[in-house]
């Protein structure tokens, strides 16, 4: 790990050619130096033992982003906790009072209220010293109390595996209640990391892998963009030394260079803005070391313009379609990098316009746009936001003593309803790792104009559940694009996803679809139902799908339905009417059969074949048998259909799987008067099933009749004569 992590209290304990993450960002002004402020406010300008230049360092951190802020509130938590920490020391002999000051500074450069800033100095109070939350409360108000005991009970949970699932379901539970609880959290994990190098190794790899795999991407999922990516860098010094310390050598040569494409771009760029009469504000931001590492891995040797990015800060929304139209046409843009993340947010807050232009030399050079405000919520996330809970003073008063529950921000409004929902913590727990794992997120459009964001990776499963909850339980197909698709299918950014539902109220989700399920929401909710419904869950796999009964008998099936066989059974031929269609044959006494192959009916074009026994066989002019015969050199026999024809005809239908559907499905038929003289459903594949039937009707007339009664059963996307087959005559 670096120097300054491993004792931020040597300040000249970085070497000479040891360049730190934080060293490396100096130029990128907007970019929080956590560090350097961090260990000024631990310092200060004085000696140590003159705590007041530390609250002077968070009071103007403060009034940067809050001028008209009462102070005293901290003025009064500094002095209850520099009282209260009196005589305690951290592990690295600094008195324990740096500590809440350090997390306290890291919360204020990020923008955080007042309310937030009093309980981060007042955080360890309640769990290291002998003050209570009923003091708390009385001298700074019930929201403070709140916070303190939300981060005391935080401190108070085990991040061992041992603890796994119930403690961190609890944990994440009081989090979510708040996201200032986590704020503070999350600082107080960054400044406890900075001065990990006072602990064992085993200790540090320990720590660092809880805060690779918990903390890091719930810093991701609320935003906070300048915690998670020192965290990451800190993480990354500590699990895996070799591959820091090569990527520190490429940042250290890097830096050495004696040209900077980075810097040239810039210029060029604002040269570009300022004859567009655009104002904006042109910065270089370098990569984070992680940043660095992955760039390195997946494009190998690295450019100059590999080690940081382009932003480009501007004033209204507008302006940043503005500069993006001027880069486009006034350098050479690559258009498969940009991304407009303006009109669509990404889940936790972050806006901004993505592109990239090509120098002459090959190299490529990545530009962020967005305004000011959209830069200090991409740093601070939800921290940048102020207080999301404030309500009406009415509104509180009239809460009798309980706090007031308003919207909470995205994915921690999503986390609460999953541990509601979930039937068990270990199903919680699993689903929740796997969206911790999630690094990627697409966003899917509604027909409606709305959207969806989800996991790379989702489906239409997921999508189901994220638009309409428990209730996608009656979804039986989508449209993907405007083309059918099944539900297991995987979406991708930007597609257009129409949810086709059933309306059966009793619908049942498959457990099939927990293979294709991917969103915490989508696994809580179909196990919650396989769980209160054992007698449907299939432990062997071997039924078709919940709720698919292809059987004789089924309720609501009519009597003409009755005969059709089970799926397992394959076609089953029953008694019914003979077939006595209207065919006039140029063969006279011939006695005439319909090709079972292709079925015809009226109208369809037919020519004929005579057989043995003097009979001639009546084929649809495009079945594979009519040209195999004709190749053969078997002459033709002259038919045509005469007057009222009844026919029997074989119809294939695709349906998307639900419940009852094969007794919907028969039941439009016989209210069309057909008579199913055999049925064969296939077992369902990826969702979907396929129903050929065997009909007779009393008019040929009356198909197309019964083909659009049969489509306009629910779940039924298509019908179709079935296709002529290559059989003999």
């Amino acid at each position: 790990m670096n120097a300054e992590a491993a004792n931020p209290a040597t300040p000249n304990a970085v070497t000479s050619g040891h360049v730190t993450p934080a060293e490396s960002r100096r130029k990128a002004r907007p970019r929080l130096d956590l560090r350097r402020l961090g260990r000024a406010a631990l310092l200060g300008p004085a000696a140590r033992d003159r705590l007041p230049d530390a609250i002077g360092h968070v009071v103007d951190a403060h009034r940067a982003h809050h001028p008209d802020a009462d102070l005293e509130p901290l003025r009064r938590a500094y002095l209850l906790a520099e009282s209260s920490h009196r005589g305690q020391m951290r592990k690295s002999g600094e008195p324990y009072i740096t500590h809440p000051l350090a997390v306290t500074l890291i919360l204020a450069e990020l923008g955080a209220e007042t309310t937030t800033l009093t309980a981060s100095l007042l955080h360890d109070t309640v769990e290291d010293t002998d003050v209570t939350l009923d003091q708390v409360r009385e001298q700074f108000g019930e929201e403070v109390r709140y916070l303190v005991d939300g981060v005391t009970k935080l401190e108070k949970v085990d991040y061992g595996a041992a603890a796994e699932p119930e403690t961190f379901r609890k944990m994440l539970v009081a989090t979510g209640n708040d996201v200032r609880v986590m704020s503070i959290k999350l600082a107080d994990r960054l400044h406890n990391m900075r001065t990990l190098g006072v602990m064992r190794p085993e200790k540090q790899e320990r720590i660092a892998k809880v805060t690779k795999d918990v903390l890091i991407p719930l810093a991701e999922r609320l935003g906070v963009q300048a915690l998670k990516t020192e965290l990451e860098d800190l993480v990354f010094a500590i699990l895996h030394p070799e591959e820091y310390e090569h990527t520190r050598e490429l940042v250290v040569r890097n830096a050495a260079r004696a040209d900077d494409p980075l810097a040239e771009v810039a210029d060029e760029t604002r040269k570009v803005l300022r004859e567009a009469d655009i104002t904006a504000e042109v910065l270089i931001r370098p990569r984070h070391f992680v940043s660095v590492h992955r760039v390195s891995r997946k494009r190998g040797r690295l450019r100059g313009a590999d080690f940081g990015r382009l932003l480009v800060l501007v004033n209204e929304d507008a302006d940043c379609y503005g500069v993006l139209g001027e880069l486009h046409t006034c350098m050479t843009p690559v258009v498969s990098e940009f991304k407009d993340f303006i009109a669509v947010p990404k889940f936790n807050l972050y806006q901004s316009l993505h592109t990239a232009v090509a120098r002459q030399d090959g190299q490529v050079v990545e530009v962020l746009i967005r305004t000011h405000q959209m830069h200090k919520v991409a740093e601070a996330g939800v921290v940048a936001l102020g207080n999301p809970y404030a309500a009406p003073p009415e509104e509180q008063s009239a809460s009798d003593g309980e706090r007031v529950d308003p919207t909470r921000p995205g994915w921690l409004s999503r986390l609460l309803d999953w541990q509601r929902a979930a039937p068990d913590p270990d199903t919680f727990w699993s689903t929740l790792r796997e969206d911790l794992a999630q690094d990627r997120e697409i966003t899917v459009f509604r027909p409606d104009g709305g959207t969806l964001g989800l996991p790379e990776g989702a489906t239409c499963v997921d999508a189901a559940y994220a638009q309409y909850g428990e209730d996608a339980h009656a979804c039986i197909g989508a449209r993907v694009n405007g083309r059918l698709a099944t539900l297991s299918t995987v979406l991708k950014d930007g597609d257009t996803v129409q949810l086709l539902m059933g309306q059966d109220p009793a619908s049942e989700p498959s457990r099939e679809w927990l293979e294709h399920a991917h969103t915490p929401a989508a696994r809580i909710a179909i196990q919650r139902w396989l769980t209160a419904h054992p007698q449907h869950d299939d432990a062997s796999g071997t039924e078709p799908a919940a709720g698919h009964r292809p059987v004789a008998g089924d309720t609501g099936v009519p009597p003409a339905a009755s005969q059709v066989s089970d799926a397992s059974q394959g076609p089953a031929e029953v008694s019914g009417r003979p077939a006595a269609p209207q065919v006039l044959v140029d063969r006279p006494g011939a006695t005439v059969r319909l090709a079972g192959c292709c079925t015809p009916v009226p109208p369809d074009e037919v020519t004929g074949f005579a057989v043995r026994g003097g009979a001639v066989t009546v084929h649809r002019a495009g079945c594979a048998a009519v040209a195999r015969m004709k190749s053969a050199g078997r002459p033709e026999v002259g038919v045509r259909w005469g007057e009222g024809a009844e026919c029997r005809v074989t119809l294939v239908a695709e349906s998307f799987v639900r419940p009852h559907l094969l007794a919907d499905l028969t039941e439009a038929m016989a209210l069309e008067g057909a008579e199913i003289v055999s049925a064969t459903v296939e077992p369902p594949a990826q969702q979907q099933v396929r129903h050929t039937y065997t009909v007779q009707l009393p008019d040929a007339a009356q198909l197309p009749a019964l083909m659009r009664a049969m489509r306009n059963v629910a779940g039924v996307y298509d019908v179709c004569r079935a296709q002529p087959q290559a059989s003999g005559a």
